[in-house]
């Protein structure tokens, strides 16, 4: 823009003199939407003004809006959806099955059905420490109740029979809206120890401080509840994103952190997907296995030192640390 005579950059166009006496120019930003006008205006001597200069600037401010909505949108979000290095997919071949009948889950590709029938877990055939994974499911049932374990420990396979669950790992539940519904309907009121939006939680002899807000019953409950209600109805697709970083377990539901906590024992151990009474479909299960800490590495040259004494200094501590177990 410019004034008193002193143009701007870009040059502008000398527009046809009008009737009116009035001269204008034109010019048009190079990276703007539309165009707006500056009229630099001089009044001569058959326009009966005085003669001294008179100059006035008029922008043309209908064309505010095109220019605003010309400005990219901020990303706000961090988009994760289990694509990129090191992800890798979990399929039947992936997965022991423990204390359910042969086709209580049923595989195609990286695609699973679960019958619901009997109560138990097919159960990861490694361990794991550091991850974070997706998984996409939906329930086929009012009031289904499924569900993902992390950080299983042996024990808690140890004679485990079917129609059981796992006494040991922190569970990330999958639950139906209509088992707080049949809840309500059945006790007269809302549950105070469960939703159906996503919690995370410790089962048997697992233990995790879980985040606010958490159940308010029981009062020593290690129960994490959602902070958002996104979880969509039966035969809806969900996504869950999870992360499980030394000893800290989050929970996104579709797109959203919501849940989770910290200080989680044990934090390693096997992944388990769950069977308890309802059918379910599960899609899409990915998993990327994260970096160890680093005082979980013991350099070999000292380890061997430490076997064969040779540090005798007393003011020197070497512990070893390992793999966590």
């Amino acid at each position: 823009m410019w004034s008193n005579g002193e143009q701007a950059n870009p040059s502008p166009k000398p527009a046809r003199l009008p009737s009116d006496g009035v001269a204008g120019f034109e010019f048009t930003g190079s990276n703007l939407s539309g165009c707006y006008r500056v009229l630099h205006r001089s009044c001569s001597p058959s326009c009966g003004a005085p003669m001294n200069r008179l100059v006035c600037l008029t922008l043309f401010t209908c064309f505010a809006p095109a220019l605003l909505a010309e400005e990219a949108p901020v990303v706000t979000k961090a988009v994760i959806d289990g694509t990129g290095p090191g992800w890798v997919d979990l399929a039947e071949a992936d997965f022991d099955v423990l204390n359910t009948d042969p086709d209580t889950f049923t595989w195609n590709g990286t695609e699973v059905h679960c019958k619901g029938t009997p109560v138990g877990v097919t159960r990861s055939k490694k361990k794991f420490t550091n991850f974070e994974m997706v998984a996409t499911w939906r329930h086929n049932q009012s009031g289904g109740n499924s569900g993902i374990f992390l950080w299983a420990p042996d024990a808690a396979f140890k004679d485990l029979k079917p129609n059981q669950l796992p006494p040991g790992g922190i569970e990330v539940q999958i639950l139906d809206h209509g088992y707080a519904e049949q809840y309500e309907k059945s006790n007269g009121k809302k549950s105070d120890w469960f939703t159906t939006n996503g919690d995370v939680f410790p089962v048997g002899s697992s233990t995790m401080v879980p985040f606010e807000p958490k159940a308010p019953a029981p009062k020593d409950s290690m129960r994490a509840f959602p902070r958002k209600d996104l979880s969509k109805g039966i035969g809806q697709w969900n996504h869950y994103y999870i992360r499980a970083i030394n000893g800290e377990v989050r929970l996104w539901v579709n797109g959203e952190e919501v849940s989770g906590g910290n200080n989680c024992e044990p934090k390693t151990g096997f992944f388990c997907l769950e069977s308890e009474g309802a059918p379910i479909d599960m899609k899409g299960i990915r998993i990327r296995e994260l970096p160890y800490p680093s005082n979980h590495v013991l350099s070999t040259d000292i380890l061997s030192a430490v076997r064969t004494e040779t540090f005798r200094r007393t003011d020197v501590l070497v512990r070893p640390c390992g793999k966590p177990q």
